[in-house]
């Protein structure tokens, strides 16, 4: 090989060297996928966060629907969140399987919440085909459906990441109890979890919102069934305080719960009351109980409704009934004004 050869040959490595690094810097790097939901007029957005489920309609799901579509009215629902566990109680089997519409698009049929739904995968959709859930068929079945394992929904003063838990949690890896997971995606857990909270990271430093919400399945607090996620306390909560977030919403307890972080201004969220709640399955003693705000043992779902100054978080039971009202004010800074 003469001279020439030899510096093609060393410049072509060196190129190719490059791209692979300028690969990994882009992908390191990146932002979550993002979805725009204008705020309305007045400037305000207001949404409904509902929790474990699909259930076709049993177990109070279908009252519980009727309930949501009457609040919807009643606030000028702009979008639905729904914090996973979306079908019971295996998923979807796969992107055609009739539960999503018996379980979906044939119970939440009120006009106000013909609006778009975003959800998580909970790890009772992760036992199913949990590629379905994210297919764009179930899109062309209804247009309301959004479903990814982790993205961001931009209403101008509120930015929600959605953060997609199930992979931090190391027991369904080791101690599956007879289930079968669907890990297609997530070959290493651990370099699937750096990635994510990397992205994260990435997303959240760029926010200019007003409010921060990081919504995902598992509990970072609660008194309920599962209690708190040690992973995600120990991963994604260190990340929150960062950068300022200032709620967390989840569901995977079949309950309701306002719980607050004892050492930051963070208030834990729980709506996971969908259809299936675990009447009596609390156990108080995984958190300190002056931190805990409401806990609520029964069906129902949460309203939340923000404005530049406010944020009013409500909580409802299956009959429309309010059982918990939490209202947070921000001071308004010269610049804002």
């Amino acid at each position: 090989m003469d001279s020439r050869q030899s510096l093609k040959s060393v410049t072509s490595t060196l190129c190719l060297l490059w791209c692979i690094c300028a690969t990994f810097v882009v992908v390191s790097n990146s932002e979550l996928q993002r979805f725009i939901e204008p705020a309305k007029s007045d400037g305000s957005v207001s949404f409904i966060v509902i929790g474990d489920w699909g259930r076709r309609g049993s177990f109070n799901q279908s009252i519980v629907a009727y309930q949501m579509g009457k609040v919807g009215e009643k606030i000028g629902l702009d979008f639905v969140v729904s914090t996973g566990d979306n079908f019971y109680d295996n998923g979807l089997f796969n992107e055609h399987d009739p539960n999503f519409v018996q379980s979906f698009s044939n119970i939440y049929t009120a006009p106000s919440l013909q609006k778009q739904w975003y959800s998580v995968l909970g790890n009772h959709d992760y036992r199913g085909d949990a590629e379905a859930q994210l297919s764009s068929v179930l899109r062309e079945i209804d247009s309301r459906w959004i479903c990814l394992r982790s993205f961001v929904v931009d209403a101008e003063l509120v930015e929600m990441f959605f953060v997609d838990t199930t992979p931090f949690v190391k027991e369904y890896y080791t101690e599956a109890d007879g289930h079968t997971y669907d890990w297609r995606a997530v070959p290493s857990r651990n370099s699937y979890v750096k990635s994510l909270l990397r992205d994260l990271q990435v997303s959240l430093k760029s926010s200019k919102a007003r409010w921060k919400i990081v919504v995902g399945h598992h509990a970072m607090r609660s008194i309920g069934h599962h209690g708190n996620t040690i992973e995600l306390n120990e991963e994604l909560l260190p990340i929150l305080k960062e950068y300022g977030v200032d709620l967390y919403m989840n569901g995977h307890d079949h309950c309701l719960q306002h719980i607050s972080d004892e050492d930051s201004p963070i208030q834990f969220l729980t709506s996971g009351a969908g259809s299936k709640a675990w009447r009596g399955d609390v156990n108080p003693v995984t958190n300190n109980p002056k931190s805990v705000n409401f806990y609520y043992d029964g069906q129902g779902f949460m309203s939340a409704r923000f404005t530049h100054s406010d944020a009013e978080i409500v909580y409802y039971n299956v009959f429309g009934e309010v059982l918990h009202k939490w209202v947070t004010s921000k001071q308004l800074l010269h610049s804002d004004v």
